[in-house]
């Protein structure tokens, strides 16, 4: 005998329809997300959890209750990773805070035996800091994060500003569209 299910699916609007069959044929969509979108669409279209999990290729029906939960909670945002899945952040904010302020200054030319930053100069000199196990995809990462971008010149200068010569002297002017045009 089946066992019955726990929580039933809500209808699905005609725009969440279009979102999902949408997703389900799009190349370029996240594989995790097309199977998520496969499972909804086959369980609102009749199919038990176990003849959905196998349409969207999951090896147990396990995981559709869940998901069928988190739809029937919050819509089309039940698609996206959960909340407190992947790697802990190795580095708190403070620490973050730190890398980015550490970037951010000029290098002692004497300590540091350079005049801009690069990844791995940086790398020393925050090791030298108590950051004993840092590396450089992680600096790069953290001020990737904070607003920087790697320049041809090989340093790191903040996203969307520029120093220009005017006749007052030299000022820092900041594209306030930055945001906009990273994406």
């Amino acid at each position: 005998m089946a066992r019955r299910r726990q929580n039933d699916m809500r209808p699905l609007h005609a725009e969440e329809r279009q979102v999902l069959e949408r997703i389900t044929q799009a190349r370029s969509e996240r594989v995790d997300r097309v199977g998520r979108a496969v499972v909804l669409l086959a369980v609102a279209g009749g199919h038990s959890y176990s003849q959905a999990a196998q349409q969207a290729g999951w090896h147990s029906h396990g995981g559709v209750g869940a998901l069928v939960r988190r739809f029937n909670a919050s819509g089309l945002a039940a698609l996206t990773i959960a909340a407190g899945r992947g790697r802990r952040p190795t580095y708190l904010l403070a620490a973050r805070q730190h890398i980015v302020a550490v970037a951010q200054q000029a290098p002692d030319r004497q300590a540091d035996q350079t005049a801009t930053w690069s990844l791995s100069t940086l790398k020393r000199r925050l090791r030298r800091e108590g950051f004993t196990r840092i590396g450089a995809t992680t600096i790069r990462r953290v001020l990737q994060d904070a607003g920087s971008s790697y320049q041809r010149t090989r340093t790191w200068c903040p996203t969307g500003t520029a120093l220009r010569k005017r006749k007052t002297g030299v000022v820092q002017v900041v594209d306030p569209r930055t945001e906009e045009k990273k994406v």
